[in-house]
């Protein structure tokens, strides 16, 4: 009995240890973490913030960054005794001591505020004056701070800013790791004004964020090979009534205005919002080309004059705590005037003379409602877009030729109009802590019409042979032209995470109807040219990221996307025209398809951190410019495209964020590609003095290989307390093309800025941009003729902005969902 008494207390003894012991087991309990910080200053989110979760021994057990509304959320933490560190460059680090336990398993830090790091405490600047660049797991975003904004009056002005992007002064056409087949969004939307316009008629200091976003995931639309530029344009959520209010003046040889307020008020439930922003001014650009063939030296001269208004007006309503509606529309209105003068000089012979005038008024409309929907389980949710732009423009260009026999004096009448529709539902299904499901549906309407009428001559189909003397000519036929593109898509990715490592798979199916039809009106009959192409494209896409550390990352990323043809490839009507040069479209075209490979490695410092990366692009049916000899005079040529074969691409990118000192921080990058181009040009080879025939025309096939790099690099100094300098300086290298070498081009700006008023609500800046007049467009080429020549613009600029802002600039809790922002654990395989 003794002995099975001593057992029994044995056994008890043993179990009871054996409780107390797996109750301190800590693996038992699994637990989270959540909050959301914001800038102490602002009172507004501070997204990219690092988290990071440590043992009581300081060795690291998790981490993560805040989204765009300053969120984080960090599961599956084993029970226990942690330190949280909270950290962003240029703050002041926040230490909390928390405990998991089972009574304590979902913890809710609730709002935590960060100061930026200072001398004194006094010592309190705004984030937002600084640009910050970031690289995401599928972009990389820039937040837009007056230092870039006060670099120029419009988007345009400061793209030549940001790293991978281009900006062709002359054509105002934007390029992306040396590409021009990059899409632009604005607010997550594809928009109808044309890419070079746009840039020039958004003022900057409308614009909150600037996404690029080179490899998008199935989720996203599948158009442009080199990616997507997204500029998000501001919207203002504050509790309370609050508002910006900005003024600034550029001027090298002319004036340009622009100034922007935006405002908003929001209690309760509803949040109204709206946005103005304006550009008023002239812009010089001036140039020549020299050809040594015939010893002719074209000159050109052009004023462009413009006055755009751009309304931006919204309204959230939140429902309750799992709905909300929203609704914005973007209205862009714009009167443009162009003067310009081209002489064509010879070295004997008299100077010809071409003096071109048109006047531009448009007006692009965008509305937008949105529903989104949050189930009750966490993440799960559904999202609703309905969007429809509009775009109508009317142009009035006259022509008027001085010692040119022919064409007579003429004037064109181009009516352009163009309506979009796009409805997007979006679902997102969290299976399980690790596992994602995410699935859409997309339906994209496009409808654009050309009405051409002009007082121009244009040859007779009637006569076999045309002289270059213009006899034979009857009045030019209208044209009217009609391009319908639908396109329906659905798309599914599946995404999960296993401790260090994280994938997502998708893939989008399209199938796309193109009618095009150009209707020539002629004398006595009508001439129709209808074009069709219908087809369905499968697009995949892949992510890995391995994160062994919170100071290392790796990702690796594929996808497949398309170019289509745009409106002005397409276009048969000429588009614009000099006394040896017209360019149209080809309305044959087919769209070019691109699959694409990219690996990026992120290291987070102390005080930043730094992006490498590497891309490889196989490009198939490649869009590329041709020259034709221009049948009515074969000493004119005819721009144009076509589709050629298969090509590729590859490079490598560099970019770093980083704070040596309290007083100075820079952002700076370095990216180098290899690109092939493929085409062909026509030239004439009768001799001098010989008028030439058809027999004397050949055609050339043109490869161009390159090897380009750039450099950019953006200081930012603080001098004292709420005085700030600036020096940026950017470097393009030489670039070879299918008709002429560009050379390099290089610049340096310079700015100051001072904060003053209570809480630094008032800002003063000044700009001197290319302080050396360095930037020119210089190039020299063979095909099709040889020549030589540079385009110069106003870049030798001063900018003077003044902004303040208003209102009680209280935290807001939440914001309107925007389809094509970086979603909260993004789209490259975080969970």
């Amino acid at each position: 009995m003794k002995k099975l008494l001593t057992v029994c207390l044995l056994l008890l003894t043993l179990f009871s240890q054996a409780q107390t012991s797996v109750s301190n087991v800590p693996i038992l309990v699994k637990g989270s973490i959540t909050g959301t910080v914001i800038d102490a200053t602002l009172n507004q989110p501070l997204p990219y913030v690092t988290v990071i979760l440590k043992s009581e021994a300081g060795e690291t057990i998790n981490g993560t960054i805040t989204d765009n509304e300053g969120k984080f959320y960090i599961q599956k933490i084993p029970g226990g005794k942690y330190s949280v560190t909270i950290q962003f460059i240029g703050y002041k680090t926040i230490d909390q001591s928390i405990s998991i336990d089972q009574d304590h398993k979902d913890i809710d830090l609730g709002t935590l505020t960060l100061e930026e790091e200072a001398t004194g405490l006094d010592e309190v600047t705004i984030v937002a004056e600084v640009s910050t660049i970031q690289q995401k797991v599928d972009r990389k975003v820039v937040n837009v701070g007056k230092d870039l904004t006060t670099a120029g009056a419009t988007a345009s002005d400061i793209m030549n800013n940001i790293p991978s992007v281009s900006v062709d002064q002359q054509t105002g056409n934007i390029s992306l790791r040396g590409n021009e087949n990059v899409r632009v969004m604005v607010d997550g939307t594809l928009s109808n004004v044309p890419i070079a316009q746009l840039l020039r008629q958004i003022p900057s200091t409308s614009i909150k964020q600037i996404e690029l976003i080179t490899n998008p995931s199935a989720k996203y639309n599948p158009e442009g090979m080199s990616g997507i530029i997204n500029i998000i344009l501001y919207k203002n959520t504050n509790i309370g009534f609050n508002g910006n209010v900005n003024f600034g003046l550029t001027k090298e040889i002319n004036a340009r205005f622009n100034s922007s307020i935006d405002m908003n008020y929001r209690n309760g439930k509803i949040n109204l919002f709206g946005n103005y922003g304006n550009n008023v001014g002239s812009n010089n650009s001036y140039g020549n080309i020299y050809r040594p063939d015939n010893t002719s030296n074209q000159i050109f001269n052009t004023d462009r004059n413009g006055k755009s208004h751009l309304f931006k007006v919204g309204l959230d309503y939140y429902l309750n705590d799992n709905n909300t509606i929203s609704f914005f529309t973007n209205q862009n209105v714009f009167d443009g005037k162009n003067d310009g003068t081209t002489d064509v000089v010879y070295d004997n012979g008299p100077t010809e003379r071409q003096l071109f005038n048109n006047t531009i008024d448009n007006i692009s409309s965008q509305y937008n409602l949105a529903y989104k929907h949050d189930f009750k389980k966490e993440g799960e949710k559904l999202d609703i877009e309905i969007d429809y732009s509009d775009f109508n423009q009317e142009e009035d260009a006259n022509f008027d030729f001085i010692n040119i026999a022919f064409p007579p004096n003429y004037e064109d009448y181009v009516n352009t109009d163009r309506a979009q529709t796009i409805v997007n539902v979006d679902y997102v299904n969290p299976l399980n802590d690790e596992t994602k499901l995410e699935a859409g549906l997309e339906a994209r309407l496009y409808d654009t019409t050309v009405n051409y009428k002009s007082t121009g001559l244009s040859p007779n189909p009637d006569q076999d042979d045309i002289p270059n003397n213009g006899d034979e000519f009857r009045p030019t036929p209208s044209t009217y032209f009609d391009y319908k593109r639908d396109i329906y898509s659905a798309y599914v990715t599946y995404g999960k995470s296993k401790e260090k490592w994280s994938y997502q798979l998708g893939v989008r199916a399209e199938t796309v109807t193109v009618d095009a039809i150009a209707t020539n009106f002629l004398e006595n009959e009508t001439e129709i040219n209808p074009f069709e192409n219908d087809y369905i494209q499968f697009y995949p896409s892949a992510f890995l990221t391995y994160t062994p550390s919170d100071k290392n990352t790796y990702q690796l990323s594929y996808s497949r996307r398309v170019d289509r043809p745009g409106v002005g490839q397409v276009n048969p009507i000429r588009e614009w025209s000099t006394p040896l040069l017209s360019n149209v479209g080809n309305p044959e075209l087919e769209p070019q398809f691109t699959n694409s490979i990219e690996a990026n490695y992120i290291r987070n410092l102390e005080k930043g951190s730094i992006t490498a990366g590497v891309f490889y692009r196989l490009i198939e049916d490649e869009i590329n410019r041709a020259v034709f000899v221009d049948r009515l005079d074969f000493n004119k040529y005819i721009l144009t495209f076509e589709n050629f074969d298969n090509t590729s691409a590859y490079g490598v990118e560099l970019s770093s964020n980083y704070r040596p000192t309290k007083w100075w921080n820079f952002n700076t990058s370095f990216d180098l590609y290899y690109r092939q181009q493929k085409g062909f040009t026509e030239r004439v080879i009768a001799p001098p003095g010989v008028d030439p025939t058809e027999d004397d025309i050949i055609v050339d096939q043109v490869t161009a290989d390159n090897i380009i790099w750039n450099f950019r690099i953006f200081n930012n100094f603080k001098v004292v307390k709420n005085l700030d300098l600036s020096l940026f300086a950017m470097y393009r290298g030489e670039e070879e093309g299918i008709q002429f070498t560009r050379k390099p081009m290089y610049f340096v700006n310079t700015g100051i800025r001072y904060s003053f008023l209570e809480d630094n609500r008032a800002t003063v800046s000044f700009n001197y941009n290319d302080i050396f007049n360095t930037m020119a467009f210089e190039f020299e080429g063979e095909n099709p003729v040889p020549s030589v020549g540079g385009f110069n613009w106003e870049s030798n600029t001063w900018n003077i902005n003044i902004s303040y802002r208003f209102g009680g600039n209280k935290y807001r809790a939440l914001q309107r969902k925007n389809r094509d922002n970086n979603e909260k654990s993004g789209s490259g395989g975080f969970m």
